[in-house]
């Protein structure tokens, strides 16, 4: 027997997310509760300029009180595709619209709680191109040289998960991760 839900009631609308409660039915027939966030899906964008740096931006996260560097990303709009907006979100972010992207991956954000699914995008080929940020964020940009990403990693001054994991599956295309032995 598979997990069957019986019911579903949204307790809380929110700006970036609902809350949904499920009861579920479990495989050995007995009953529980999820709540869920659920969230419209995001994207991440590894923007890579002409000098090979990585744009990070660096804000505000009231939630852990303190500013974080990571790299751009957004929410999809109602009915938005991925790539459309990861192109509306580099340029929100960074300034910059990127001639070339391609999608390297997906994931789950935190699946044992939220609907959230990213979407990764490298994005090169970049020209300045600014569209207006949100007005409730207030965002520096920081170019970081591959070859520091590292040590920026190991230190601990990436903490931010979707960067982490963005990051991990673009090795492939930039060799930002050390083969240590």
């Amino acid at each position: 027997m598979a997990f069957e839900t019986q019911k579903s009631k949204i307790l809380y609308y929110g700006k970036a997310f609902d809350v949904r409660r499920d009861q579920v039915l479990l495989p050995d027939n007995k009953t529980t509760l999820f709540d869920v966030v659920v969230h419209p899906g995001a994207v991440t964008l590894i923007p890579v300029d002409s000098q090979g740096r990585i744009l990070f931006v660096r804000q505000y996260r009231h939630a852990v009180g303190q500013e974080l560097l990571e790299l751009p990303a957004g929410t999809l709009n109602q009915g938005e595709e991925p790539e459309v907006c990861a192109h509306r979100e580099v340029r929100e972010e960074t300034g910059m619209s990127a001639a070339n992207l391609q999608k390297i991956g997906e994931f789950y954000l935190a699946p044992g709680y939220s609907t959230e699914h990213m979407h990764i995008y490298l994005a090169t080929n970049l020209h300045s191109d600014p569209l207006p940020g949100d007005e409730d964020e207030f965002i520096t940009v920081e170019a970081v040289a591959l070859a520091n990403l590292p040590d920026l990693i190991a230190q601990g001054v990436l903490q931010d998960a979707k960067s982490l994991a963005a990051l991990f599956l673009a090795e492939p295309y930039l060799k930002i991760i050390s083969k240590k032995s």
